[in-house]
């Protein structure tokens, strides 16, 4: 039986760690301060910047929230974004994903200064990453590698699969995994024979946004395995993009949906706003 990958118990540290942070740059004057900008009702969003909101409340970061309507123009987005750029209040900000159609989010995450770049996803940021210069890390990708380092699990040396090619995930977490000194496959829908591949991980990271895709064939008797799907079940509930119990009874250690990565995309998304406020 697998242990867990206790997303929420890793991240509660981190919380503790940038919330002393926080508190050690205010005696100094120095307010940090995370701003999000939120384009219409979609329930997901609407849901992860409240909780993002909590977040930034119970450990001393101001945080706003810019609402605009699903019929907000990019004209109007890119205003904000040059705004937030050059306000020195705010420490760093995001724009939440996903934007309604008719938005073109690339153009305006391009504008988002890096050194504000909460999210860590404009190309420059991802350059910067990539060459390994300092940079605010992307927050799921980073949050992965964090979950792994402080459960106790080996990175350097270690032979690591990638299910999932995104520009959220898949490719900022190779780079992660090779700053980590691993050994890096990444897989996508055109390669050949998953489970062949998938089969050679000690760490196995699914990120493919396909309910339950991976079950014990694909895994390797004793890998520690990293669910970074969710998906919402028709009865209610959520599920990742692999069939933990199967998966449980093979893995040295499985990270659960929920409780595992979620917990710390947000923990990191606090870090990034405290390591902005710490180098303005």
């Amino acid at each position: 039986m697998a242990k867990i990958l206790d997303g929420k118990a890793v991240a509660a540290g981190i919380r503790s760690e940038v919330a002393a942070g926080v508190a050690d740059l205010k005696e100094r004057g120095v307010p940090v301060r995370l701003d999000v900008a939120l384009v219409g009702q979609d329930p997901a969003s609407v849901t992860y910047v409240a909780a993002k909101e909590r977040d930034c409340a119970e450990i001393g970061i101001v945080s706003e929230v810019h609402r605009f309507p699903d019929g907000a123009s990019q004209e109007e987005l890119a205003a904000l974004v040059e705004h937030l750029n050059g306000q020195t209040e705010t420490s760093a900000f995001f724009i939440q994903l996903p934007l309604p159609d008719g938005l073109d989010p690339l153009a305006l995450i391009s504008r988002i200064d890096p050194a504000k770049d909460a999210d860590g996803l404009s190309p420059e940021s991802v350059g910067r990453l990539s060459v390994g210069m300092p940079s605010l890390l992307p927050c799921t990708p980073h949050g992965v590698i964090q979950l792994l380092k402080r459960s106790g699990v080996e990175v350097a040396g270690r032979e690591a699969v990638i299910v999932g090619r995104s520009n959220l995930v898949g490719k900022p977490l190779a780079q992660l995994l090779l700053r980590e000194n691993a050994t890096v496959t990444v897989c996508h829908s055109r390669t050949r024979d998953l489970p062949e591949v998938t089969r050679r991980a000690e760490i196995l990271i699914v990120a493919a946004g396909r309910r339950e895709m991976i079950g014990a064939e694909h895994v390797r008797e004793g890998a520690a395995v990293v669910d970074v799907g969710i998906h919402r079940k028709e009865e209610g509930g959520l599920v990742g993009d692999v069939k933990f119990e199967e998966v449980e009874a093979k893995a040295a250690r499985i990270s659960p949906v929920p409780g595992g990565v979620g917990p710390m995309t947000r923990a990191m998304l606090l870090h990034n706003a405290l390591e902005a406020a710490r180098a303005g």
